[in-house]
C-alpha cells in the first residue's frame, strides 16, 4: 500500500538525490565503512534480523547478474500481462482486479494514496486514509505545462525502452507508453496543487466506508478487505475513514468509470496499473534495466549517471530492515556521550526557545498559555530506539519477514508484503508514541504533529554537523539549528490547528491568528522575492519551514549564546582563523547548506518541496537575523529603512 497519506510531514531537509549537499556526502561516507565491517559485525552480534541485512547487502551486489528474462517477462506473466506485445485483449477486463494486484500485492501507489496512520483528530487512535496520488514524475507541473514538455517526452522514452528491455517491440511500446503519460496527465489535472494543501483542518474529512463508496462509486470496503484479508482481519462497510481528498476520489471514480464504457479505455487503465507494478519493481532487475532511467534522470536533473552501487546497497538494505542495519551503525558509530552531548544541547535549545515562545508580543494570554503547555509536551527522541540493541526484541520484530541468500527479488517482494501487513496490523493496535519513522543512520530530523515529538536520528549526529571535538559553536550553529527548527515547526503556519496533545483543533484565539496571519505574508513575500535562473521560488508552499529555518537559528544562537555565559573557559577558537565564537556559529549555519546543482535539480526543487534551496535557506535566514548583523558588524543592515517594517513583521513570526 502507498503510505503517502503519513501525518509525519516535516523533516529538516528532503532535497532530490542529486542535490545532495557536501555535509550529507561526508556523512554517506560512514556508510561506505559500514559496507566494509558487516561481516565482522554478523559474526559478533547473533541476531537473525542483523544477518538478514547482510544476505541483502551481498545479494544487492550481485544482482546484476539477475536474468532478464526471469525478472522481467515471467514477472509480467505472473500479473497476467501487458498489452506492450499486442496480444492482450481488454475483452471482459475487470480494472478493480488490476487495482487490488497493483495496489495491495504489489504496493505501486497508483490512483490514490491509502494507509493506516494516528489520526488527526484523535490522535490516540489509528485510523485508515485515503488521499490523491498516483503521478510517477516528481511534480505535477511536468504533466501540465508546456514549457515542461522535455521531461514528459523523456518519461516517454524512459518507458518505452523499458517496454523493449522485456521483449516489446518499440513502435508498440512507445504506443503504450504515450498512452501511460496521457493517463497520468488526466491524474493531474484532478488533483490538487501542494501550496494549496496547507490547511488541514479543511484536507480532513470523516466518513464510513459506505459514505466514501457513495460519493466516489467504487466498492471501497470490497478494496481494503483484499488487504486485511492477509492478517485475517475484515472491516465492515460502516468503518470510519479520514479522506484527505474527496473531491479527488470523486473524479477520480468518474474518470475511471468513462474509461471503463469503451475497450480502449480498459486497455489504458491496463496500462497504467501495470506499469506502476514494473516501475516499482526495476531496482530488483538486471543492471540495463536500471541504466534506462538515465534517459529520464538527463532531461529531470540535467545529469545522469545514477549512485554508486554502495550507495544503492545500503539503501536497499535500509529500506528493507533499517532496525538491524540501525544496530550495526549504532555499535559503530554512535557513542553514548554523543547522546548525552546532543541531548543536554536540546534542552538549553528547549529553554531558549520557551523564553522566547513567553515574551511574543502579538499573542494574546490565553493562547500564549496553551502555547507554553505543548511547548512543555513536545517529547524528543534521539539517536535510536532502545529495542534494536537487543537481539531477541530485534528478531521478534521481524519474525514473520523471510528472506534467501540468492533470492534478491523475491526479498525484496517478501519485504513488500511484510510493510504491508505491519501497516494494516496498526488500526488494531494501540498508538505508538514512541515510533520512530526513520531509522537510526539517516542523516535528517523531524518533527510528529500527532505525537508532538521531535526526533534526531544518529544519522544527522555525526561529522561534520555534530562533533564532540568542535567548539560548541560550531555544533550549536550547525545541529542546533536543527533542533530549534524542529521545536518551532510545533508553531508554524500549521500549528494552531494541532494541539498539545497531537489532535487537530484550532486552539488559537482569532486576534492571534489574524497577527501571526499579518507577518506570514511578509514572509511569503520575502522569500518570494527570491529567484535562481529567473525561476522565483514558492514562498506560499515553503512557508512552514521557512518559518522553522529563522526559528530554529533564533533559538540556537540564544542557547549558544546562554551557554557561552555559563562556560566561558570552554570556549574554543580555531587556529588560523580569525573569527569570534558568534560568527563561527553562523559560519556553522552556513557549512551545513553547502551544495552545487544543476539548474534542472534547482527547477524540480522549487517545483516541489516544500524547502527552499539550500541557498535561500541560508540567505533568507541571516537576512532576517539580527544577531547575524551584529557578529558580523553589518551597518548595511540596521540602516535599511525601507527594509526595517518588513523586516520586523518576519522576525515577528519565529515566535522567539
Amino acid at each position: 500500500m502507498s503510505t503517502g497519506t503519513t501525518r509525519v510531514r516535516y523533516h529538516m531537509g528532503s532535497h532530490y538525490w542529486r542535490s545532495r549537499t557536501k555535509l550529507e556526502k561526508l556523512l554517506l561516507v560512514g556508510w561506505g565503512v559500514l559496507i566494509l565491517t558487516v561481516t565482522i559485525l554478523v559474526a559478533i552480534i547473533h541476531s537473525q534480523a542483523t544477518k538478514s541485512s547482510h544476505f541483502i547487502l551481498t545479494d544487492h551486489g550481485s544482482r546484476a547478474e539477475y536474468d532478464k528474462s526471469h525478472g522481467g517477462v515471467l514477472f509480467l506473466q505472473k500479473i497476467g500481462g501487458w498489452s506492450i506485445y499486442g496480444n492482450w485483449s481488454a475483452k471482459g477486463y475487470d480494472f478493480r482486479r488490476d487495482i487490488i494486484l497493483s495496489q495491495v500485492e504489489y504496493n505501486s501507489g497508483a490512483l490514490f494514496a491509502w494507509g493506516v496512520a494516528e489520526n488527526d483528530k484523535n490522535s490516540n487512535k489509528y485510523v485508515l486514509e485515503f488521499d490523491q496520488g498516483g503521478l510517477l514524475l516528481p511534480a505535477r507541473d511536468y504533466y501540465l505545462n508546456e514549457s515542461e514538455k522535455a521531461v514528459a517526452e523523456a518519461y516517454v522514452k524512459y518507458m518505452t525502452k523499458i517496454g523493449v528491455l522485456l521483449g516489446a517491440e518499440e513502435n508498440q511500446s512507445r504506443v503504450v507508453a504515450e498512452d501511460i503519460l496521457a493517463f497520468e496527465t488526466e491524474l493531474a489535472r484532478i488533483s490538487t496543487p501542494d501550496d494549496e494543501r496547507r490547511d488541514d483542518e479543511k484536507l480532513y474529512h470523516n466518513m464510513t466506508l459506505n459514505e466514501l463508496t457513495r460519493r466516489a462509486p467504487i466498492d471501497w470496503t470490497t478494496f481494503v478487505n483484499s488487504a486485511f484479508k492477509k492478517i485475517n482481519r475484515l472491516l465492515s462497510s460502516k468503518e470510519e475513514v479520514v479522506v484527505y481528498a474527496p473531491e479527488y476520489l470523486e473524479q477520480l471514480s468518474q474518470f475511471l468509470f468513462n474509461k471503463t464504457a469503451t475497450e480502449q479505455g480498459n486497455t489504458s487503465i491496463h496500462n497504467y496499473l501495470t506499469w506502476h507494478i514494473v516501475k516499482n519493481h526495476i531496482a530488483y532487475l538486471s543492471r540495463e534495466f536500471r541504466e534506462a532511467y538515465s534517459i529520464l534522470e538527463k532531461a529531470q536533473v540535467g545529469i545522469s549517471g545514477g549512485e554508486e552501487s554502495w550507495r544503492e546497497c545500503v539503501a536497499a538494505t535500509d529500506a528493507a530492515i533499517g532496525p538491524a542495519v540501525g544496530a550495526m551503525y549504532i555499535r559503530s558509530s554512535f557513542s553514548e556521550q554523543d547522546k548525552k552531548m546532543a541531548s543536554e544541547m536540546l534542552e538549553g535549545i528547549r529553554k531558549a526557545f520557551r523564553r522566547g515562545l513567553n515574551s511574543v508580543p502579538w499573542m494574546d494570554g490565553k493562547t500564549k498559555l496553551a502555547a507554553l503547555e505543548k511547548a512543555d509536551h513536545i517529547s524528543d527522541m534521539i539517536g535510536y530506539p532502545e529495542y534494536i540493541l537487543d537481539p531477541k526484541e530485534l528478531d521478534h520484530k521481524f519474525e514473520d519477514l523471510e528472506f534467501s541468500e540468492d533470492t534478491f527479488f523475491e526479498n525484496n517482494m517478501n519485504v513488500t508484503l511484510f510493510k504491508v501487513k505491519e501497516n494494516l496490523r496498526r488500526l488494531f493496535e494501540p498508538v505508538n508514541k514512541t515510533k520512530w519513522d526513520m531509522t537510526p543512520p539517516t542523516v535528517n530530523a523531524y518533527y510528529s504533529p500527532t505525537r508532538n515529538s521531535i526526533v534526531f536520528p544518529a544519522g544527522i549526529l555525526q561529522p561534520p554537523l555534530f562533533d564532540k571535538r568542535n567548539p560548541p559553536s560550531l555544533n550549536y550553529g550547525a545541529v542546533g539549528v536543527v533542533m530549534g527548527h524542529e521545536l518551532s515547526h510545533a508553531f508554524d503556519d500549521q500549528a494552531e490547528n494541532m494541539t498539545k496533545n497531537g489532535n487537530l483543533h484550532s486552539w488559537w484565539e482569532p486576534i492571534t491568528t489574524e497577527q501571526f496571519n499579518k507577518r506570514t505574508q511578509c514572509m511569503i513575500a520575502q522569500y518570494s522575492n527570491y529567484s535562481l535562473c529567473d525561476e522565483h521560488l514558492k514562498g506560499r508552499l515553503t512557508l512552514g519551514e521557512n518559518i522553522a529555518d529563522n526559528g530554529g537559528l533564533k533559538a540556537s544562537f540564544q542557547a549558544y549564546s546562554e551557554w557561552a555565559k555559563q562556560h566561558p573557559q570552554h570556549e574554543q577558537m580555531l587556529p588560523g582563523l580569525n573569527l569570534t565564537p558568534p560568527q563561527m556559529f553562523f559560519l556553522g549555519f552556513g557549512q551545513v547548506w553547502c551544495s552545487a546543482m544543476t539548474k534542472e535539480i534547482a527547477h524540480l526543487e522549487i517545483l516541489r518541496d516544500s524547502h527552499v534551496l539550500p541557498e535561500f535557506r541560508v540567505r533568507g535566514s541571516l537576512s532576517n537575523s539580527h544577531e547575524f548583523a551584529h557578529a558580523y558588524n553589518c551597518p548595511c543592515w540596521i540602516q535599511n529603512e525601507p527594509q526595517k517594517e518588513m523586516r520586523r513583521l518576519v522576525m515577528d513570526v519565529n515566535i522567539l
